[in-house]
């Protein structure tokens, strides 16, 4: 099946709401940190083991075309060299495999732990090498999903021969604009989460597992 023709994939891990997580003294948090967060949400072992999952129906996806792997910048880097590391052992050790290749983009639309409403492409290569390839973008979280939808027309607008998204995180919330990415890794509850290089202004991208801020943190934390 070819990336252009692959059906949007509709299995994710579902952490509810009442989901309680993990008492953080259950994990080796940095202890910078251990006053800032109240659970751990995702552990790491569970997060690698997903990401190992969302490499292979990549790969059953995209055919020897290939594809761009797009890594939207800062936070998605992490997902992206994991993500990728899979897909590359894969092709090694399948009797197919996918051609890759790489390229980033920077864009803003937060502000402490609200969503701004716009974005802003800061920082990127020339999107134009993008046209006639399967592109693949790379996302940490979808919140709303208006960021994506935005990143999304301006890609279009380069014309590229088709264009998935995968998320490592997709958060279940009333705010909402109805968007799901192509690859979800997990199904989260609507709180603000850091760690696994999601940040909290900047903060928080060393931390290994996906954790719950508490208010000390963003207090702590908050833009001055």
């Amino acid at each position: 099946m070819s990336g252009e023709n692959a059906q949007r994939r509709t299995n994710f891990i579902t952490i509810q709401d009442d989901t309680p997580g993990y008492r953080l003294d259950e994990f080796c948090i940095p202890k910078h940190y251990e006053d800032d967060l109240s659970r751990v949400l995702i552990p790491a072992g569970l997060i690698n083991d997903r990401i190992e999952r969302l490499a292979r129906d990549i790969v059953e996806d995209f055919d020897e075309d290939g594809l761009v792997a797009l890594c939207v910048l800062k936070g998605g880097y992490k997902f992206f060299t994991d993500l990728l590391d899979k897909i590359k052992g894969l092709n090694r050790n399948l009797g197919r495999s996918v051609p890759l290749a790489v390229d980033f983009i920077r864009l803003k639309s937060y502000v402490d732990d609200q969503s701004s409403g716009n974005i802003e492409v800061i920082g990127g290569d020339n999107l134009k090498n993008l046209q006639g390839k399967n592109v693949l973008v790379v996302e940490d979280i979808i919140d709303t999903g208006k960021t994506m939808q935005k990143l999304l027309e301006i890609l279009q607008g380069v014309k590229p021969k088709c264009i998935k998204v995968a998320s490592m995180l997709v958060k279940r919330t009333p705010r909402s604009s109805g968007y799901k990415p192509d690859y979800t890794g997990f199904e989260i509850p609507d709180i603000f989460i850091v760690g696994y290089a999601l940040d909290y202004n900047e903060y928080f991208r060393d931390l290994n597992h996906v954790c719950e801020i508490n208010e000390a943190g963003k207090q702590k934390y908050a833009s001055k």
